[in-house]
């Protein structure tokens, strides 16, 4: 069956998915037709999985659900034309970079040209030597890296080294090739061509990495490099100003969420500790404080992107950092290891299954079990049509786990004909096939959106990161001759960007804070707790079960 999201410390076990099902018997739910299928849980083990590239040869893409919408090539809001006329050659964009199935391979099908320290095919930048790369981010009078390289790199940089070490190579070749320095003889006027083209890279970096300037030392590289721009030069004091109050926003923003989630962590008990200290009439059930499926699924929406808002793209690569063979420093590998944003994100999934597990274990009749079955039937269904992927197989993940799906006299009494289109939907076989189209579809109608709400897309998460894991995993990131593999790192950030597209879109429905606050801070069972719950409504058919349910009674209840 469907299990829930395990979050672990070890990110390379978090990224498995559910396989195929397997045809060994289960139990089926009661008022379905009695299958052979099993499915299983949502994280197993690596070793049993695909790679996404035998995925892809198994299974070609099909049309999308959205046939309507003509294909549409993503567009980036990190990615523009290159600024004036640079001196060596330059990368395209993204859409010209990949065709459908990723990566053009056919880059690596003639010979390759050498360009200080660069290796290019066609004007794109197939790998180079670290120090070349980093040349290669500096402006000069007559060159500016284009937005693609500089995303891509900002992004990937950290698994070879830390960003304030980065910032402070960046700041030693202005300084040293750019002639910002405090020489009374030095060109002004070459400064003047210079200055707007480094404020400009600097402006990106904090726009785009804001999460990197909470490291003093970033800070300090930050401030000196724009105190030798702006000396002297009003407009560019300005701009400086501008750039520093924008990033300070941002990280105060940061700030304020974290103590809000250490809040609700604090706060959050286990449902039984609190039954057992409130008589059960006076607990509330999610209907009462929302009567409305749909409005449900819209405030779920709202907890979605609030919390995608805060995932900086650097945490996807962050989350599988690994040491650098080349770098002797062990205590940058512990310092890049930051997630902090994304792993509340995958606590938030955990929450939302086991909420609607417990609703739906909690109340005493049947037929109110039954009801809240079909109440969240129904706000997954919304879910889906807004976009909202994630909620929907959060809550799919939670009407399947063990203690709800043995409850077969309650499943008897629930339609589940729109639960079954549902799961189809979200079928884990062929690498979420069904899924996958359905996301492409919901991308392109966001692109020819006529209204807020249709903008909104939110990925499976979990399946995200998995994709990234398989990436990360299936490429090195250095070549035989210690060049950085960067074909890798266009296809990353290609993933990355597409996030960070979707995570800028603003929750076009009104917020209901008692609603926001019951998803947010009501207690739910623990996975012991919803067994009990479970045996409690519907009581135990075999041996295993029963022996379990005493030994829960005894360890929760203190009853024999």
């Amino acid at each position: 069956m469907w299990n829930r999201w395990i979050w672990r410390a070890d990110w390379t076990r978090i990224c498995v998915l559910p396989q195929e099902r397997s045809q060994s018997k289960s139990h089926s739910r009661v008022g379905l037709k009695s299958s052979t299928k099993q499915k299983t849980t949502i994280f197993s083990t690596l070793g049993s999985e695909k790679s996404l590239s035998d995925c892809k040869k198994e299974q070609p893409w099909k049309p999308s659900a959205y046939s309507g919408i003509p294909p549409v090539c993503f567009p980036n809001p990190l990615i523009d034309k290159p600024i004036g006329k640079e001196s060596m050659p330059q990368t395209p964009p993204f859409s010209a970079m990949f065709d459908s199935s990723g990566y053009n391979r056919n880059l690596y099908q003639s010979s390759e040209d050498s360009c200080g320290g660069l290796c290019y095919h066609d004007n794109n930048l197939l790998s180079g030597s670290l120090e070349a790369l980093i040349q290669h981010l500096v402006p000069n009078v007559d060159y500016y890296p284009d937005r693609t390289y500089i995303f891509t790199f900002l992004l990937s940089s950290r698994l070879f080294m830390h960003p304030y070490e980065l910032m402070g190579k960046v700041c030693h070749l202005c300084v040293e090739h750019q002639r910002l320095n405090d020489d009374p003889d030095g060109d002004k006027n070459q400064m003047r061509k210079i200055a707007p083209k480094i404020l400009q890279l600097l402006t990106e970096w904090t726009e785009t990495f804001p999460y990197d300037f909470r490291d003093e030392r970033m800070m300090r590289n930050l401030k000196d490099l724009a105190h030798r721009i702006t000396s002297g030069e009003e407009l560019y004091r300005k701009n400086v100003q501008q750039m520093m109050q924008c990033l300070v926003r941002k990280l105060a923003a940061l700030s304020q969420y974290e103590e809000v989630l250490a809040k609700i962590s604090s706060t959050s008990a286990d449902r039984l500790t609190v039954l057992k200290t409130k008589p059960q009439s006076i607990q509330r059930d999610i209907t009462t404080v929302c009567s409305d499926p749909y409005t449900l699924a819209q405030q779920l929406t709202h907890v979605e992107l609030e919390r995608l808002n805060y995932i900086g793209p650097e945490e996807f690569v962050q989350a599988f950092v690994q040491k650098d063979p080349l770098d002797n420093d062990k205590s940058c590998y512990s310092e890049r290891k930051k997630t902090r944003n994304l792993e509340a994100y995958v606590e938030w999934f955990n929450r939302l299954s086991y909420l609607v597990a417990t609703e739906i274990c909690m109340p005493v009749k049947k037929k109110h079990r039954a009801r809240m079955i079909e109440y969240f039937i129904d706000v997954a269904r919304e879910c889906f049509n807004i976009g909202n992927f994630n909620s929907l197989m959060a809550i799919i993940s939670g009407m399947n786990m063990s203690p709800v799906s043995r409850l077969k006299k309650t499943w008897a009494k629930v339609k589940t004909a729109k639960f079954d289109i549902l799961e189809h939907q979200m079928d884990p076989s062929s690498n979420f096939y069904n899924y996958r189209t359905a996301l492409r579809g919901a991308a392109q109608r966001s692109l020819t959106a006529h209204s807020s709400r249709e903008k909104i897309v939110i990925p499976f998460f979990s399946l995200l990161i998995k994709d990234i894991y398989f990436l990360n995993e299936g490429c090195a990131n250095r070549l035989p001759n210690g060049h950085v593999n960067f074909e890798k790192f266009w296809e990353l950030a290609k993933q990355v960007s597409e996030f960070m597209t979707w995570k800028q879109v603003e929750c076009p429905f009104e917020r209901d804070r008692k609603i926001l606050q019951y998803l947010l801070t009501v207690p739910v069972f623990s996975e012991d707790a919803l067994y009990l719950a479970s045996y409690e409504s519907e009581g135990p058919e075999n041996h295993v079960e029963k022996d379990r349910w005493k030994s829960l009674r005894s360890s929760l209840l203190g009853r024999v």
